[in-house]
């Protein structure tokens, strides 16, 4: 059998093979109340029938100024809960397994009367506005909204959480030493954020449910942090009750001069394998890595566990029939369609 077409098992996640959807904002929240909508049923449920094991809900955010734009997803109502679970449970009849990814973009909160974030230092770009710095208490707040998404994410009836720490967004805003320039508690430990929030958050979660938390391994601006940075963060991260991580790069700013991200399929494969190696913990590799032979190796290899595609899912929901057809393996299709194969 192929490597990506493998069981996986991590606590009471069940997955039927390797290959996860990775969370990709639609932006098409047409009435503006974070509930996903007929386009997100659709486009999810059309990935699940497209034999994908893993479906993660696009970025969902803990408060509306949480959203990079009013277009995307949340969880701070419960009457944002029902829309969730209609789509989780459609998913489940195609035998995917769903998550959803709670955040909140902090500085690069596009629509935000009044951003806010770590540090009163604004993302680039004209419109992008510079943020409030948050209060201790107001830190402390934030980490209980986090909490209240996770708890709402279980009763839509989620398989698993992931945190987005990556990408500029709010956790990755505490966690660098360029955005976050504090000089209280959550300034003095970089990780400390990140780490209350595991911790809230896993207080909602069954025991048996499994966390995940998406990082960046490096950051590419000038002054940004190196991979020994983030698996001293991660092992923080993971002292606190994180189950595995989804290793992507970047999003912080501009690039500097000096470090500059990837530009090929599978340049960010390396960061993944050296998580997993420094923290013997699972990981999901992310990155250009939509060839099927490419993503089988990383697989065979041992260098993830998980693998996530995203804009090459974007192009073919059917990505993961295809890529049983091309390693040659028999697609798992629904009854429907088989005499398709």
């Amino acid at each position: 059998m192929a490597h990506l077409f493998t069981p996986f098992t991590l606590k009471g996640l069940e997955l039927k093979n390797r290959i996860v959807m990775a969370p990709m904002c639609q932006y098409s929240v047409t009435a503006k109340d974070g509930k996903p909508n007929d386009w997100h049923y659709t486009h999810l449920t059309s990935r699940a029938i497209g034999g994908t094991g893993l479906i993660l809900f696009e970025m969902t955010d803990v408060e509306p100024d949480g959203r990079i734009t009013d277009f995307d997803l949340g969880l701070w109502s419960d009457d944002q809960v029902p829309a969730f679970a209609r789509i989780i449970e459609a998913c489940h009849g195609y035998g995917a397994k769903v998550g959803i990814q709670i955040a909140h973009a902090g500085r690069k909160a596009e629509d935000a009367a009044q951003p806010v974030a770590p540090s009163a230092i604004r993302f680039e770009g004209d419109r992008y506005k510079t943020p409030r710095e948050l209060s201790t208490n107001e830190v402390k707040q934030l980490v209980q909204k986090f909490a209240d998404a996770a708890k709402r994410a279980v009763q839509a009836g989620v398989d698993t959480i992931e945190l987005h720490g990556a990408h500029g967004y709010l956790i990755h805003q505490f966690q660098s030493p360029v955005t976050n320039q504090r000089t209280d508690e959550y300034g003095q430990d970089l990780a400390k954020f990140g780490v209350d929030v595991i911790k809230v958050v896993k207080s909602q979660m069954p025991d048996n449910m499994p966390l995940i938390v998406r990082v960046s391994a490096v950051e590419y601006v000038d002054g940004g942090y190196g991979l020994d940075h983030v698996i001293e963060v991660c092992r923080q991260y993971q002292n606190a009750g994180v189950d595995m991580f989804h290793v992507s790069s970047g999003g912080e700013g501009k690039p500097g001069a000096t470090r500059r991200p990837g530009n090929y399929p599978g340049y960010q494969v390396p960061f993944a394998r050296a998580i997993k190696e420094a923290l013997d913990v699972p990981v999901i590799a992310v990155g250009m890595l939509e060839d099927f032979q490419l993503a089988e190796s990383v697989i065979g290899n041992g260098d993830a566990d998980l693998v996530a595609i995203a804009r090459g899912m974007l192009r073919d929901p059917y990505w993961a029939v295809h890529a049983a057809q091309a390693l040659g393996e028999t697609p798992n299709v629904p009854e429907q369609y088989r005499r398709a194969f």
